[in-house]
């Protein structure tokens, strides 16, 4: 695949927390975009909060991240520190005025269909943060990721607060471990 389709085409994957063949692919596309905005600052944007089990996906992702201390990897939203429909704009607003020009990936829980619960989507452009409790908020981020979380469509909010805490734990260690894997992969090839 060629540096310009990398730019140009609009991607969408998905893989089940299970399917170890479908995550090698996320992956390998993440690595991708690490490797195409390579000289540019990378941030992990991870949004949501702990005050809500199916909404804790992101600051368990920053969390997990953030111990790891990957070099030139910068983490926002962890449990200590979240990134939430209250201070997302202002958090943006700090990545741009620290960072030049930084090559955001953006990483939240979503409610999707039922046969979608527990798997992780990575996709081209921004994130709409809030579209599953009709919230309005900034899109954010080149790219972004997604764990599927519970099904929408009804009470959005009482079915975030009655998800599993098993399977966001068990989305948030996937994810860590790809992005973790996907940006190593393309430090240590240089």
């Amino acid at each position: 695949m060629s540096l310009f389709s990398l730019l140009t085409e609009t991607q969408k994957i998905k893989a089940h927390v299970d399917d170890y063949t479908a995550k090698e692919k996320l992956e390998t596309r993440l690595s991708d975009l690490f490797v195409s905005t390579q000289k540019r600052p990378a941030v992990i944007l991870c949004i949501g909060t702990d005050r809500s089990t199916g909404d804790a996906l992101g600051p368990l992702i920053g969390t997990q991240l953030s111990r790891l201390k990957l070099p030139e990897l910068n983490v926002y939203g962890t449990l200590d520190n979240p990134v939430h429909a209250t201070n997302l704009e202002s958090n943006v607003y700090n990545i741009q005025s620290i960072f030049s020009n930084p090559f955001i990936i953006a990483v939240d829980a979503c409610l999707g269909r039922l046969d979608s619960i527990g798997c992780i989507t990575l996709s081209d452009g921004p994130l709409k943060p809030g579209a599953g409790v009709n919230k309005n908020l900034p899109e954010v981020g080149e790219a972004h990721m997604t764990g599927i979380v519970n099904v929408g469509g009804f009470m959005e909010y009482m079915v975030l607060q009655n998800t599993r805490l098993n399977l966001v734990w068990r989305l948030s260690e996937n994810i860590s471990s790809i992005i973790t894997r996907s940006y190593l992969k393309v430090r240590r090839s240089n």
